[in-house]
């Protein structure tokens, strides 16, 4: 495997950053994590677009243009021979002192890994996931707003944690005002009737690409879409119940707090949309190879 790290490539055991680096230090950076298909990246406009929005939140330059931040993850990839696979990029402060000041660091480090990655067993996708809802609330909007993809993942962290201490492989996390928000590292959808809900963004949730492609998908099937506030009931009363995210594509949820979601096994829209997205994400993209 060969690591991009601010203009060169290393072989993975030689792929290092500095100790002062204050993405290190802070957790004081952003990234993004993106999928390749079929030798195409998936929504590399898009992520980059993204990226380019949370670094600009925390005033973070990334010391490179969008445009030749699209041939970073590029030819990573193709330094990799990646046609199907995950992409890590990430934008640090930079090497610093022990300090919080972002000022003493002077020039931003890049970084892309491209290799593979599985969330979730191949059962869950058939069988469902049983998950629970955790203590641990997401980051209130004005502390740290959820919609920065920032390195600082501790409070998905804590929730993860406590969802596997209670068993459940992933956990759904509420807002300080007790509403839905998000799951550690997936956006929520429910379907009710031939409506399709999720959580509004100002909620607490990622403003998640693969969230936005379903939503476009369920237009396309003529299913109504609205996003809005959300409460666990909202979810326990629901007809089916699925996850979104990059790395879990989309996931049937069948169980949340012990409460069964529709007759307790993936539902038809949500098996549909699985299906959707898998033929969309395989046709879509930038090309890898020139």
């Amino acid at each position: 495997m060969l690591i991009y790290i601010d203009g060169e490539f290393y072989e993975k055991a030689k792929a290092k950053i500095s100790v002062f680096d204050h993405g290190f230090l802070y957790g004081d950076g952003v990234f993004e994590g993106i999928r390749a298909y079929n030798g195409k990246v998936f929504k590399l406009d898009e992520h980059i677009d993204r990226l380019y929005e949370s670094a600009k939140v925390i005033l973070l330059d990334p010391g490179v243009d969008k445009e030749e931040m699209k041939e970073i993850v590029l030819e990573t990839c193709r330094k990799n021979q990646i046609t199907d696979g995950y992409i890590r990029l990430v934008v640090s402060r930079g090497v610093g002192d022990l300090g919080l000041n972002p000022n003493s660091c002077k020039k931003a480090s890049v970084i892309c890994i491209a290799g593979t990655i599985q969330l979730y067993p191949e059962k869950y996708y058939s069988e469902g996931l049983k998950i629970i809802t955790v203590p641990t609330t997401r980051n209130n909007n004005e502390s740290l707003n959820p919609r920065i993809k920032s390195l600082n993942y501790l409070n998905n962290i804590l929730a993860k944690i406590e969802g596997l201490q209670a068993g459940a492989p992933e956990a759904l996390m509420l807002n300080p005002a007790g509403m839905v928000a998000e799951c550690t590292g997936d956006n929520v959808f429910v379907i009710k009737g031939n409506v399709l809900h999720t959580p509004d963004v100002h909620s607490g949730s990622l403003d998640g690409i693969t969230r936005r492609t379903v939503m476009d998908l369920a237009r396309e099937r003529g299913m109504e879409v609205v996003e809005g506030p959300m409460s666990r009931f909202d979810i326990w009363v629901a007809d089916e119940f699925f996850l979104t995210g990059t790395a879990a594509e989309v996931v049937p949820v069948v169980e949340l707090d012990q409460r069964v979601i529709g007759d307790g096994k993936p539902g038809p829209q949500t098996i549909a949309l699985m299906e959707d997205y898998s033929q969309y994400v395989r046709s879509h993209g930038a090309e890898i190879q020139k």
